[in-house]
């Protein structure tokens, strides 16, 4: 994914935080589709700065989409799956289907969490700055 992001500071060495907001999945164009017209969240982000970028400069930054497809895969259909799992599952064994479904879908929490956690302690970025923009 590739976005026009401002840098607002200098941090480590061959790193620095951008201001940008995040993307949705749905285009943006709320007045046309008449969709859910969900607020842009802002973030400051670390991100690797192999071209020396400065404070206000304008730049191209690119994320791996590889990161963001697991994480999406992580929280949000594994919950899912463990759900509809839990859910047959108890309706086999005689359970009450609703309750094993979800005891499935909180197991399913379990590792997005652990997932969420190995990404903070890891604390590498995923951003990476590829180019300047023009003006």
């Amino acid at each position: 994914m590739r976005q026009t992001v401002q840098v607002t500071r200098e941090l480590d060495p061959g790193y620095a935080e951008v201001f940008l907001e995040r993307q949705s999945a749905c285009s943006g164009d709320c007045h046309r589709c008449g969709g859910c017209g969900a607020v842009r969240e802002k973030l400051f982000v670390r991100a690797q700065n192999p071209i020396g970028a400065q404070p206000g400069d304008h730049v191209t930054v690119e994320t791996d989409t590889k990161s963001v497809l697991v994480s999406a895969l992580i929280v949000y259909l594994v919950p899912l799956l463990l759900f509809f799992a839990g859910y047959f599952l108890g309706t086999a064994v005689g359970f009450v289907p609703g309750l094993s479904g979800s005891l499935g879908f909180a197991l399913g929490v379990v590792p997005a969490l652990l997932w969420n956690r190995h990404l903070e302690r890891r604390r590498e970025t995923t951003f990476r700055i590829t180019g300047f923009v023009q003006e």
